[in-house]
């Protein structure tokens, strides 16, 4: 992967890492607990329809959003996938050096932070989507695969002809 090309990387590398597949959890009475983002209304009517649109599985993994309920987060797999949509933009954004994945026409930065699983923001589009995965996605973007329709359908490209 060149560091030249922060926001793709080639397409067999990402074909590789969505031909990964995870098993899947059965549903368990414990819940993530996440921070949900504060957007402008504008941003939160987007991820507001993101919502509901967004897919009842994820990797295998049944819908378990995260406490407290709000129309601004997800979950699935009882904290294994969390989305969260309408977060500030990452700093990491403005590294010409950051990684990123294409996942059926979605483009997302990849971060690594200690202790966890990767995070994923989207870019290009009007408002950010962030994905954290539990470390068991460590190198698989299956779950970015499966949401990608769900956000391409409902958050708008804000920058031309980046995003489709």
């Amino acid at each position: 992967m060149s560091s030249h090309r922060p926001f793709g990387l080639p397409a067999a590398v990402t074909a590789a890492v969505l031909m990964l597949a995870t098993t899947g959890c059965s549903r368990t009475d414990a819940g993530a607990s996440v921070a949900v983002p504060r957007p402008p209304a504008a941003e939160a009517a987007l991820c507001q329809a993101l919502e509901k649109e967004l897919p009842d599985t994820v990797a295998g993994l049944e819908r378990s959003d995260p406490e407290p309920d709000s129309d601004l987060t997800a979950g699935w797999g009882d904290g294994a996938i969390v989305l969260r949509c309408g977060v500030p933009r990452p700093e990491k954004m403005s590294d010409p050096k950051s990684q990123a994945v294409e996942a059926n026409g979605v483009n997302w930065m990849l971060e690594r932070p200690e202790g966890g699983g990767p995070r994923f923001t989207s870019v290009y589009r009007k408002t950010y989507v962030e994905v954290t995965l539990d470390e068991r996605f460590t190198h698989d973007a299956t779950p970015l695969a499966d949401l990608a329709a769900s956000v391409a359908r409902t958050i708008p490209c804000g920058i031309d002809p980046e995003c489709v």
